[in-house]
């Protein structure tokens, strides 16, 4: 494609990120901040874990935007005897009528769809959790030694509950760190609650109109993907990501400057585990999604600090020492973009 079809592409994204988001806003109060992450983490072709308290719409925002994207949705109620089969899909004998003969046929389980919701991901065993590992990672399922490609585009949304631990069973970090995006749903402020409860209390039904097709979607991922990222801002990723280790390995090139061989004292103090490389490759794809979405042509450091919070919470494991203090991961990411 030429410049000026790059250029072409980069205002279409950014009329139809305004057009979603305008179709959003009918159904859904509020939650501006939620809808932009999930729609940077889908067009960076990434999966999203919502986190938030019953009752703020987090299943309504994710089926109204697989409706106004024009895409299959799926939802996983995800509970204590969920089966790995029973969201893959399993192998069944079937009988032809004329031949007689037996043989094996695959039926798909809700994971072949473009949008999957797992509702409360973490009600569900570690063996049922890792049957998602294959799909968020591959883009495919393996049943009796066959694999199964899914859909394109595939994304899955999970949520689930941080108030309530009983009965759960947390992620793995193998997992968790699947996940492009940990984005916080929170409460609506008065306005937006009075707004939402004369909507819902009423006997109107809005529908949204579909924006994308799937085809255009998986057009527009590519879009992104070629959006540039100049050295400083890989630069300024790297080493955003390499301080959150408490390890002494933050030391990261920069402008011919040599960054802090240590990390910050206060990372040493309260954190265990940092983010890994995964997490760099999210911040510059999210950057260049956001770029993108906001209709500019090439990702900033600005961009990368706006969406550090949502790539970097889930991935630092703090200690006992944050425990007692009350020092939550996002406490370290705004700490290090202070001073960085």
């Amino acid at each position: 494609m030429s410049k000026q079809d790059d250029i072409q592409a980069v205002q279409e994204l950014n009329e139809a990120y305004r057009v979603i988001t305008d179709q959003l806003a009918r159904v859904i109060v509020g939650q501006r901040l939620v809808i932009e992450e999930l729609l940077t983490a889908m067009f960076a072709r990434g999966h999203c874990l919502l986190v938030g308290v019953p009752g703020l719409a987090k299943t309504l925002l994710i089926r109204t935007l697989a409706e106004a994207l024009s895409l299959e949705f799926r939802r996983i109620q995800f509970t204590p005897d969920l089966m790995p089969s029973d969201i893959t899909g399993a192998e069944v004998i079937e009988e032809d009528r004329r031949s007689g003969k037996r043989e094996f046929r695959f039926i798909e389980g809700p994971i072949f769809g473009n949008v999957i919701l797992a509702d409360e991901i973490n009600r569900t065993p570690p063996k049922t959790q890792a049957a998602l590992l294959e799909a968020m990672q591959e883009g495919q399922v393996t049943a009796a030694g066959r694999r199964h490609e899914l859909a394109r585009p595939f994304f899955v949304l999970a949520t689930q509950n941080p108030i309530e631990h009983e009965g759960t069973y947390p992620l793995p970090e193998a997992q968790l760190d699947r996940f492009m995006f940990n984005t916080y749903v929170d409460y609506p402020d008065e306005d937006e609650e009075c707004d939402i409860v004369r909507r819902t209390t009423a006997d109107a039904a809005v529908a949204v109109e579909p924006i994308l097709t799937g085809e255009k979607m998986l057009a527009l991922q590519r879009i992104v993907r070629r959006a540039p990222a100049a050295e400083h801002v890989v630069r300024f990723a790297a080493r955003l990501v390499r301080l959150t280790r408490p390890d002494g390995k933050g030391e990261v090139k920069s402008a011919g400057e040599r960054a802090s061989k240590d990390a910050a004292a206060f990372v040493r103090d309260y954190v265990n585990w940092g983010a890994g490389p995964r997490a760099s490759q999210f911040l510059i794809l999210g950057a260049k999604a956001r770029a993108v979405l906001h209709g500019q042509f090439h990702a900033t450091e600005d961009d990368v600090r706006a969406i550090a919070l949502p790539v970097l919470r889930h991935r630092i494991v703090t200690n006992f020492n944050a425990e007692a203090e009350g020092i939550k991961p996002d406490d370290v990411v705004r700490r290090l973009l202070e001073e960085n």
